[in-house]
């Protein structure tokens, strides 16, 4: 199999409800040789087409639209004519750092993305946001979780459009089915699996109320 997953560290900030923090945040590039998608094209599109090099780009996904993920969609989707896919229940969000341009695709559960000899799949995943979505790469024994899931439990609910009981039956429901050996690639820090998460399900809901 030639397909591949790369890692890029960008760096800026996040910012909602009034409040900033400075975030690193990981934006996944998979593919091959000849082409390559791009998902969460975060703060700064310079060091995206650096790692994309000369290669196609299929399209640039964003797995939610929280401001740290869509920084650089645009000026990304500019300099490479790739389509920007977002999730409609996140356009509220988009809208406010994207005012004047809107994303170019609809992302739907079930959409599928090939790139290079694989696959990957949009899984509606609401609960940090209302359009959430990960990306499920079985071919490569990956999901590409954006902020719903990390290494250490569920992404944030405590600020506006986000929800503690949605994002734990998206975990549950759709992402702790998958193979154990499964490999979650985060929006933010490290990798985990989803077998190494699995047992602290309960925990999670005991925290979160």
């Amino acid at each position: 199999m030639s397909a591949r997953i790369e890692r890029v560290v960008t760096s800026g900030t996040f910012s909602l409800d009034g409040g900033t923090w400075d975030v690193d945040n990981n934006v996944w590039l998979v593919g091959d040789d000849n082409e390559v998608l791009v998902i969460d094209p975060a703060h700064d599109a310079g060091p995206i087409r650096d790692a994309v090099g000369d290669r196609r780009v299929t399209a640039i996904v964003c797995t939610h639209g929280h401001d740290d993920h869509i920084g650089a969609a645009r000026d990304l989707a500019e300099s490479t004519k790739a389509p920007v896919w977002l999730h409609p229940a996140d356009r509220m969000l988009w809208d406010v750092v994207h005012p004047d341009a809107a994303p170019d695709a609809d992302l739907a559960d079930g959409q599928e993305f090939p790139v290079g000899d694989v696959t990957l799949t949009a899984v509606h995943t609401p609960g940090h946001s209302p359009g959430g979505v990960c990306l499920s790469a079985p071919d490569l024994g990956a999901v590409f979780s954006g902020d719903t899931l990390f290494a250490g439990g569920p992404g944030a609910t405590g600020r506006s459009f986000s929800d503690f009981g949605t994002i734990i039956d998206s975990i549950r429901d759709r992402l702790l089915t998958l193979p154990p050996e499964t490999v979650v690639h985060t929006g933010h820090g490290d990798t985990t699996t989803v077998g190494a998460e699995r047992p602290h399900l309960q925990e999670w809901i005991g925290r979160g109320h």
